[in-house]
C-alpha cells in the first residue's frame, strides 16, 4: 500500500487556524512538532502544568464548542516568534505568546470576538515539555486520507475541505478507506520516519463547521453514521523512528 504526502499541516494554538508546512522532522516518541502548544482555556479548566493531564477539548476554545472561531485567522511567524491575529473584517493583532503579556493580548483578543459566547475567563495555556494538549492523550501525529474524504464527499453530494478534520498529514495516491486495512501497532513509513497505529479518530462538532463562514454546515458525524455506519475518518499514530518528511514523499504500510 502506497500514498504520497499532498499537505502538512500544523496547529501552533488549539481550535485556531492550521498552518500549512513543505517539511517537518519527526522525533521518535514525541509529537508533531509546535503542534497544540497552546491552547485558551474557558476557565477554569482544572489544568496544572507542574501536574499536566489530560483535559476535555470542551473546556478550551475550539471549533466544537465555539464555531465562529473558523473567521479568526492566524499564523505564527517562526523567525520572529511573532503570532498573528485577526477576523475577516481585518481587525487584528500581533503579539507574542512566549511572553505574559503576549498571552494577554490574545486573551483578549479571543474575548472581544466571542464576547458572551465565552461564559468563563479565557487564558492561554503553554504546554510544559512532553505535553501537548492533544484530543486524545496518545494522539501524537494524526493521518488523512484525502480519497476516504472524497468518497464523503460523494455521497452527501456536497464539497468537503478536508482541512475540518484538522490533521498534520494528508494523502493522496491510498484507495478509499485503505487505512481501515491498518490494524493497532502496525507500522507504517512516512518519509524516513516510521509509525506505529494507535487508533481511527473519533469525528465531533468541529467538523461540522465550515471554515470560511464559521457556521456548522454539514452534520458530518451523522453523515458517516448514515453512509458508512462509522464515526471514525482519519488515524493517529505515535512516532516509532525519528525521520524527515516532506511533501511528495511516500506513505509505505
Amino acid at each position: 500500500m502506497r500514498g504520497i504526502v499532498a499537505s502538512i499541516y500544523r496547529h501552533p494554538v488549539k481550535g485556531l487556524t492550521p498552518e500549512p508546512m513543505s517539511a517537518v522532522k519527526l522525533e521518535a516518541g514525541g509529537y508533531f512538532p509546535h503542534d497544540r502548544e497552546y491552547a485558551v482555556e474557558v476557565g477554569p479548566s482544572g489544568f496544572d502544568p507542574e501536574n499536566p493531564k489530560h483535559i476535555p477539548k470542551q473546556r478550551f476554545t475550539v471549533l466544537a464548542r465555539f464555531p465562529a472561531l473558523a473567521r479568526v485567522k492566524t499564523r505564527l511567524d517562526d523567525a520572529t516568534g511573532v503570532f498573528h491575529v485577526g477576523d475577516a473584517h481585518g481587525f487584528g493583532v500581533e503579539t507574542n505568546l512566549a511572553t505574559p503579556r503576549g498571552r494577554d493580548t490574545l486573551e483578549r483578543f479571543l474575548q472581544a470576538f466571542l464576547g458572551e459566547d465565552a461564559p468563563g475567563t479565557l487564558r492561554v495555556l503553554e504546554s510544559p515539555r512532553g505535553y501537548r494538549f492533544m484530543d486524545h492523550p496518545n494522539g501524537y501525529i494524526s493521518v488523512m486520507n484525502l480519497a476516504s474524504v472524497r468518497s464523503v464527499a460523494q455521497a452527501i453530494g456536497q464539497e468537503i475541505d478536508p482541512l475540518r478534520f484538522r490533521a498534520n498529514v494528508y494523502i493522496d495516491g491510498l484507495k478509499p478507506w485503505a487505512e481501515d486495512d491498518w490494524i493497532v501497532g502496525q507500522k507504517i513509513q512516512l518519509g524516513s520516519a516510521e509509525l506505529a497505529m494507535f487508533k481511527p479518530i473519533v469525528r465531533c462538532l468541529a467538523t461540522h463547521v465550515n471554515l470560511d463562514t464559521g457556521e456548522r454546515d454539514i452534520e458530518m458525524v451523522a453523515k458517516l453514521r448514515e453512509y458508512f455506519g462509522r464515526d471514525t475518518l482519519g488515524n493517529y499514530f505515535s512516532i516509532t523512528r525519528s525521520g524527515a518528511v516532506t511533501l511528495g514523499a511516500e506513505l509505505t504500510a
